[in-house]
Order: C-alpha cells, then structure tokens, then sequence
C-alpha cells in the first residue's frame, strides 16, 4: 500500500515514515506543496498525509488543486492547525479526516486503517506487471518460474516502475524516492542501477525492459525481440 507523506518538518516527516514503514506500508515523502501536487498527480496512491503549513503552497491549496484534477486518494490532514475553521476549511476542500499534531504513532496507524479501508484498499504483498512478479516482503524478482534476489537498492528503483507501470518516471523523481530528496545522488546513481536491473531481467528472459526516453525518463515496455 503506497502513501504519500506531505511534511516540511524533516524531522518529523522521517519519524512518520518509520511509524508508517514499520507497519507495513510504503510511503514517498516529499516537503512543499509543489512538489506534493507533481507528485500526488503523477503516481497513484492509497492514501495522502498532507500537513497544512508548507513551502510553496499550503496545504488547503494542494488539496484543492489534487480535488480539481480529480485524484481520489483519500486525504489525512496532520497539522498543528487545531482550530475549528481551519478544519472547517480542510474537510470542505476535500479532506477525508483532520488529526492534529502532536499525535500518538497508534492514533495516526488506526486513522490511516481506516481511511484505507474505507476505500477498499488491501496490502499487497506482490507487484505484478507482464511475466514479472516482485515480492515486496522478499525482494524476489520471478518470471515464468526462475527467480533472483534483488539488492535493497535495485528493489526500490524497480518497485517505483511496476507501480506505475505505463508511466514515464522522471530521474529526479526516481532519485526522491529511492536515495531521498537530501541525498547526493546524481544520474549516474540511477544508470547504474537500471543498469543492474537490465541484466537482471535479461537474466530472466522477462519480455519486460525499461527503455529510456530521452530528456524525460524512463518507462517500462515490452522488450524487442
């Protein structure tokens, strides 16, 4: 299950993504509201955790935009902003459910539950696409019944495609989700580890290849025989 965690509070931001990580969940977290809407239109998720004081735009804002461009993700709005109106506001642009800060980590998890219940989503242990299969728990990468072991790195970068599998995936989006937005990674990062994953599916004889568009990114396709 993929969340999208939108906090400007670095230290708090990594602190939910732990509480969120360790229960089972995936979670991309980025820390202004640009960012949030790019990301929140560009990849599909279950769940947004979208604070209301941030960068760019506010969180108010970000929801009406995501809301206009029809991105049905339920919203949790986790902010220090407790007062009547201001929850007032969230809920009528769109918000699903408003916690405040500061919150006890159970409380946040039985309000994530919920939300992602409520729209029907499951866990998923397994990421298909193709003749491929990626178990989440194991890093495993299977095809037509010959298997290989994922390093931690070349799991994450793979799992970014086969979650959004006909979709073009940006280098610098690759690089905020897999190393971080603080990381020093560069290009050079990704191409080695797409690299990595090429020889992997070659490996496989998966009919699946990434293929690099140029100036934009990388996508998934059928590979030419």
């Amino acid at each position: 299950m993929q969340i999208l965690l939108v906090e400007d509070e670095v230290s708090l931001s990594n602190a939910v993504k732990t509480i969120l990580e360790r229960s089972g969940y995936f979670a991309d977290t980025v820390y202004d509201g640009r960012t949030a809407v790019e990301y929140a239109t560009g990849f599909v998720y279950d769940l947004i955790i979208l604070d209301v004081m941030l960068p760019e735009l506010d969180g108010f804002e970000v929801l009406r935009i995501l809301r206009q461009k029809s991105v049905a993700a339920p919203v949790l709005m986790l902010t220090a902003k407790s007062t009547v109106p201001d929850k007032v506001t969230g809920l009528n642009a769109g918000a699903d459910d408003y916690m405040t800060k500061p919150f006890h980590p159970d409380e946040l998890l039985a309000r994530v539950g919920a939300l992602t219940r409520r729209k029907g989503s499951v866990v998923i242990n397994e990421l298909t696409y193709q003749d491929l299969t990626l178990n989440v728990n194991s890093a495993l990468l299977t095809c037509c019944g010959e298997s290989v072991q994922l390093s931690k790195k070349e799991f994450e970068v793979l799992k970014v495609f086969l979650y959004n599998p006909t979709m073009i995936v940006t280098v610098e989006m690759l690089i905020n989700k897999v190393w971080g937005v603080d990381s020093d990674a560069t290009d050079n990062n990704v191409e080695v580890y797409i690299s990595f994953i090429r020889k992997k599916l070659k490996y496989l004889h998966s009919k699946v290849a990434i293929k690099k568009i140029q100036c934009l990114g990388y996508r998934l396709e059928e590979a030419k025989c």
